[in-house]
This record gives C-alpha cells, sequence and structure tokens, in this order.
C-alpha cells in the first residue's frame, strides 16, 4: 500500500528544486493558484456529473453571461467550491484539519443549494450510495469522522502521499455528508497537500474511471496504491508546471515542442502522462519548456 522510493525520490528532488527556487516569488505562485482554480471547479465538479464546461465555467466565475442556459444550482456549485478552494489556500495553511473546519467548509459548498443539509453530518434516515456502495448508517458518520481525524493526525510514520490516499478513501467510504462528499473530499486533499509544504493538484475528469477504480480497489483489496499513483502522477505535474514557471522558461505546447525535436507525438504524450518529462497541463493542454531536452 505504499509509494514505491524511486517516486519517494522524485518528489523529494521536486520539492527540494521547488523550494529552492519560489523564494522572492510567492506573487507569482498566487498567480498561477488563482489561474487554476476554474480548472480545478470545472473538474472536481465534472466528475460529480455537472454539465457545465471549463469555458462555461471560467465565465461563471468571472460573472460573466454564458450562451446557453444552465440550472441554477450548477452556477451556485461553481461558484461555491471557488470559495472553499480559495479559502483554504488563503486561510488554513499553517491550521490543522478539524471536524470544525470540515463543517464549516461543507458549509460554504453546500450554502445556498440545500441549507438544510450544508454544515452538518447526515442523520438518522439520511442513507446514501455511490453507484453499488452504501455508505455506513447515517448514526455512525459523525463519530466515524472524529475516528478518521484522530487516526490521521496520529498516524506519523506514513509517508504522506499514502496518508493523504487512505485518508481520503476512507473518507469517501463514510460519506458523511448527504451531498458534497466528493468534492469536500478532494478539497480535503489539498488542504492536506499544502499542510506538507506541496502546491494544490487537480483531480481530473478525464481520470475519472481510475480514479473510481482506486475505491473499488480499497474496498475489495484494502489497496490504496491506484489512488496514491493519481495522487503522485498529479503532485509531480503540479510541481513540474510551478517550477517551470519559476525558472521563466519559454512554455510551448507539448505536440509543438515533439514536431520541433522530431520525436513521436505520441510518444511524448505518454512520457508526459507517466510524468517522466516535466509537461504539465493548463486547460486540458499539455505543454512544456521550450528548452528542455532529453532522449
Amino acid at each position: 500500500m505504499t509509494t514505491n522510493n524511486p517516486n519517494k525520490r522524485k518528489i523529494e528532488i521536486l520539492q527540494k528544486e521547488y523550494n529552492s527556487l519560489r523564494k522572492g516569488k510567492e506573487s507569482l505562485l498566487n498567480i498561477i493558484d488563482e489561474a487554476e482554480i476554474p480548472e480545478s471547479v470545472y473538474n472536481s465538479n465534472a466528475i460529480e456529473n455537472s454539465t457545465l464546461t471549463l469555458k462555461e465555467t471560467e465565465k461563471i466565475l468571472m460573472e460573466m453571461e454564458i450562451s446557453r442556459n444552465v440550472s441554477l444550482r450548477e452556477v451556485f456549485e461553481a461558484k461555491n467550491l471557488a470559495r472553499v478552494i480559495d479559502y483554504i489556500k488563503k486561510n488554513l495553511k499553517n491550521t490543522e484539519i478539524t471536524e470544525k473546519i470540515i463543517l464549516f467548509l461543507h458549509q460554504m459548498l453546500i450554502g445556498g443549494i440545500d441549507d438544510n443539509i450544508a454544515g452538518r453530518f447526515r442523520k438518522k434516515g439520511e442513507y446514501v450510495r455511490v453507484g453499488s456502495h452504501v455508505a455506513p448508517a447515517p448514526e455512525h458518520a459523525e463519530a466515524m469522522t472524529k475516528e478518521l481525524l484522530f487516526e490521521y493526525s496520529n498516524n506519523l510514520t506514513q509517508y504522506f502521499i499514502d496518508k493523504i490516499a487512505k485518508f481520503h478513501l476512507d473518507f469517501e467510504n463514510i460519506h458523511p455528508f448527504c451531498d458534497g462528499n466528493g468534492r469536500i473530499g478532494r478539497a480535503l486533499l489539498n488542504y492536506q497537500l499544502m499542510r506538507f509544504g506541496f502546491p494544490m493538484i487537480i483531480v481530473r475528469n478525464k481520470e475519472k474511471k481510475e480514479y473510481y477504480k482506486s475505491f473499488r480497489d480499497y474496498r475489495e483489496n484494502k489497496n490504496a496504491k491506484t489512488l496514491g499513483k493519481i495522487i503522485f502522477l498529479a503532485l509531480a505535474e503540479s510541481l513540474h508546471k510551478r517550477i517551470t514557471y519559476l525558472k521563466g522558461e519559454k512554455i510551448v505546447p507539448l505536440t509543438n515542442y515533439a514536431k520541433q525535436h522530431k520525436k513521436s507525438v505520441t510518444a511524448t504524450l505518454n512520457a508526459a502522462r507517466r510524468q517522466t518529462i516535466p509537461a504539465f497541463r493548463e486547460k486540458n493542454i499539455w505543454k512544456i519548456g521550450e528548452k528542455l531536452k532529453f532522449n
């Protein structure tokens, strides 16, 4: 259930370079974080079957009109999740994760959408399921969440990616709320990464199939490796992106880079997906520093 040593070493090297380059450049990092919010919101909501496109999400967050009628609920879901992400970034970096904070974030996420369930755990009679998984009885939701937080805060030996992956899988299996569990869970994942000194990541809708598989693997075999790999790849990508910007490199689409260097576009894109090259996505387009050299 553990991240392998080569991947641990890779994250260690990237974090060291990131920390070295970031000194005096917090304003640039803040700009990158802010620019990513629409993409984070779009992907997290799309995983929950929102019909909004990335462009529509961007327009909603900028208070611009969009060209079709969408439900008021989806508009609130986009705006509220953006507030949650922004609040975590600006206010919780140095604050330990607690039950009170989780409830507050849930209130921020669901408030104005369904105030009857916002900011509270499921209670008697409020059963939920995700696919074929029926969550524990509502009477146990609060106690199980408290136990999960206790276990997480006292887990001082497990590698941070494995620790966060296990928390996320357990949290989603508990499904402590009537609605918003997935979005809150992914927001908490980023909260936890920030507490370890890392930038936020994006769990992408395009990888939803693998993401859902991670829950099946955990429920059936107590295997958290699938989610651990998703987090590892997303974190490597997030670090590669920020390091490239911090170095002031000229950034180009990966397909252009491959053609310019006479490399197979397919092989180059596969290397990007495996994060064996420092490529990253912006609005679903793979990009890379123009001067990179790799075999």
